[in-house]
């Protein structure tokens, strides 16, 4: 990929990342309740998911989901469920104190929160529809292929390993402020709305978008 190609694509995925989506929501919500150390391990799941899209686009599964309204209800519908799930599972979690900043024992494990921004990502057809109208712009489709991929999916994840740093971090610090019971349950349902909300966004999304 040339310098000039890339540093336009590089450009494009800040714009992408800082964007507000399920992902930001999904990151803030792991930094208030785990601190930023355990809770940046939900941004490494939402980089695997983001290069499990840029597989499906890839190997051409992603035209298909694209053609095929059957299956892009199917993976439409299995995101918006599991964001509604994540929803109401934040908003009946229990006003129990929140761990430390520095805190690596007690709480939901790192691989579970790998898996939950692995999921909020690759069940997001939005993701796929995007990468198809946009990677074939920089595809030069006389070298390579291999490596123009490969140089997509790692700007990608620098991106969002960035910007979703900041997500975290930015809600951590919020860890000290968050102690009384009420002050738990207004964070829990304030979440718990967002995923709601974005689930719903994404029921209205269409393949014509």
């Amino acid at each position: 990929m040339e310098f000039s190609t890339w540093i336009t694509f590089f450009a494009a995925c800040w714009a992408i990342s800082l964007s507000p989506g399920p992902g930001a929501v999904a990151s803030m919500s792991a930094g208030v309740r785990h601190g930023f150390w355990r809770g940046y391990a939900i941004v490494i799941g939402l980089v695997l998911g983001i290069w499990t899209q840029v597989l499906v686009v890839s190997v051409g599964l992603g035209a298909l989901m694209a053609t095929s309204a059957w299956a892009f209800s199917m993976l439409k519908w299995l995101g918006v469920a599991y964001l509604v799930w994540l929803g109401i599972q934040q908003w009946r979690a229990a006003e129990a104190p929140l761990v430390s900043a520095e805190d690596t024992g007690a709480g939901t494990s790192r691989l579970a929160l790998v898996l939950r921004g692995w999921m909020i990502n690759t069940v997001n057809p939005k993701g796929t529809v995007f990468l198809l109208a946009v990677m074939p712009q920089f595809i030069d489709q006389a070298q390579p292929l291999v490596p123009q991929y490969l140089t997509i999916a790692l700007t990608l994840a620098f991106t969002d390993l960035v910007v979703m740093a900041g997500y975290v971090g930015l809600a951590s610090r919020v860890l000290g402020a968050l102690r009384t019971p009420g002050q738990l349950r207004w964070m829990n349902r304030s979440f718990g709305g967002l995923f709601v909300a974005a689930g719903l966004f994404l029921a209205m999304f269409r393949r014509t978008a």
